[in-house]
């Protein structure tokens, strides 16, 4: 069966590290309230559920190339590219929040969508559908570029 699988422990510690040190790191206080938002932003509760869908389909590609007979250095490779993409995630988060520097966290920015378009592109060969999944990441984390870009314009010498 398709979630009978011996590295599910793996892809749920991936999602759970990567949302709770992600949540840890996004700290929604006043210098975040004070910042002049693009109109088009998304409302605040929106990124939670966003997040969410993003990480289920992140898990499913995952599984599913893993099930679609990758070999065990596509396995290797996928699995250290969504590591590293957690860590990006997170860092981003840091930056951003934590550190008050858009500047900085849109720099990051580059990295974390290097590293979806690089899951994307190890698993492509594998199965289709897995990197497909993965588009939704990529075009969310486009958007947050957008918006840290058009934040920082909007906010000149708030970090």
């Amino acid at each position: 069966m398709f979630f009978q699988h011996k590295y599910l422990w793996l892809i749920a510690a991936w999602m759970v590290v990567t949302s709770v040190l992600g949540g840890m790191a996004t700290k929604l206080g006043p210098w975040y309230f004070s910042l002049i938002q693009p109109p088009w932003k998304p409302p605040d509760w929106s990124f939670g559920v966003i997040w969410t869908i993003i990480f289920i389909l992140s898990a499913l590609a995952w599984m599913i190339a893993f099930n679609s007979g990758a070999s065990a250095s596509q396995k290797a490779k996928i699995s250290a590219l969504f590591w590293l993409n957690s860590f990006l995630n997170v860092l981003w988060s840091v930056f951003y929040f934590r550190m008050q520097h858009p500047d900085w966290s849109l720099i990051e920015a580059f990295f974390l969508w290097g590293s979806v378009l690089a899951i994307i592109l190890v698993m492509w060969p594998i199965r289709r559908i897995a990197a497909y999944l993965m588009f939704p990441y990529l075009i969310w984390v486009t958007i947050a570029m957008r918006l840290n870009w058009e934040t920082l314009v909007l906010n000149p010498g708030a970090y």
